[in-house]
């Protein structure tokens, strides 16, 4: 289990993390997401033990991270956005020395480094030098390097980071078994990758827990209002404007046409139901409906809408 009870973290004057508190179990994957500065690097460095923090805990296991450092370290398992790689080894020299620092017992240490090789689909690379592979290899030995000795907690910070669209697929699905039996904590500021991997995500805004739940449950909560998407063989802008004129609606988006069908996406308030006067809007002025479809709020709304609602400023 990776916990994290009241943290904060200071640097001089400057408060990265204030009274940050979260809760990691084996056997799921929580999504850490905020916007650049918010503080989530800062966090998992504390829980990795890079850094102490200025107040609170970070324990693994019920191990703090202050007061029994070796013992703690050795439960994580941590894979940095810019993994620290030794570009003149081999990936297999770069898990040897891992496993060493790690203090795996040396007749179990090929097995170790087999094992992390088989799970990141590097065994092909196993003797290349690190130094020559792309951004997105180069993460896959980072997530081999914290998967040396299978410690039971894993900090991802940016794991798809750098990747191409089919190394990306291969990662997340990697990550979804790794939290079958692990306790998985990654960071990703691709909100799509967080919805479809995680069974929960915490929100991080100016050092601050805004929002925690899953991405459904963050979704219905932060945009609360429903949303209809309309299509039908009008002009654009006359559609809009016949919309936004139906009663109870409160925002009318312009999608991008398709078939050379006009469609948008009307917001109202939750319990609201507005599909059968938005067709009666559209049948009063004479054009042809060819969809009408309640739609669900996407979580990079939700968190667009709480990262910029007003007075969430430090």
């Amino acid at each position: 289990m990776i916990e994290a009870r009241n943290l904060a973290k200071r640097f001089g004057r400057r408060t990265a993390v204030r009274n940050v508190s979260l809760r990691v179990v084996r056997g799921e994957v929580v999504g850490f997401l905020g916007p650049n500065g918010a503080g989530k690097t800062t966090t998992l460095r504390i829980l990795a033990g890079v850094f102490p923090p200025s107040a609170g805990q970070a324990l693994v296991d019920g191990l703090d991270l202050v007061t029994a450092p070796l013992e703690a370290r050795r439960r994580i398992g941590y894979a940095p956005e810019h993994p620290a790689l030794h570009g003149e080894m081999t990936v297999r020299a770069e898990l040897r020395y891992a496993a060493a620092l790690r203090d795996v017992p040396a007749g179990a240490r090929a097995a170790a480094i087999a094992d992390a090789l088989a799970r990141t689909g590097l065994e092909s690379l196993a003797d290349r030098r690190i130094g020559t592979l792309s951004r997105g290899t180069r993460q896959r030995v980072g997530l081999a390097v914290a998967l040396v000795g299978d410690p039971p907690a894993l900090l991802l910070d940016e794991p798809i980071a750098g990747m191409d669209p089919g190394q990306g697929a291969e990662m997340r699905q990697l990550i979804r078994r790794l939290g079958a039996d692990h306790a998985v904590f990654v960071s990703s500021h691709v909100l799509a990758d967080v919805e479809t991997l995680c069974d929960r995500v915490v929100v991080l805004h100016h050092g601050r827990v805004l929002a925690e739940g899953s991405p459904a449950d963050l979704s219905g909560r932060l945009r609360p209002g429903a949303a209809v998407e309309v299509e039908a063989g009008a002009p654009a802008e006359a559609l809009e404007t016949a919309l936004a004129a139906v009663p109870g609606v409160r925002r009318v988006e312009r999608l991008p046409a398709a078939g050379g069908h006009a469609r948008c996406r009307v917001e109202s308030d939750r319990g609201t139901d507005l599909r059968a006067a938005l067709a009666a809007a559209v049948a009063g002025a004479g054009w042809p409906l060819h969809g009408l479809a309640a739609t669900e709020t996407s979580l990079e709304e939700a968190f667009l809408a709480l990262v910029t609602a007003p007075g969430d400023a430090a």
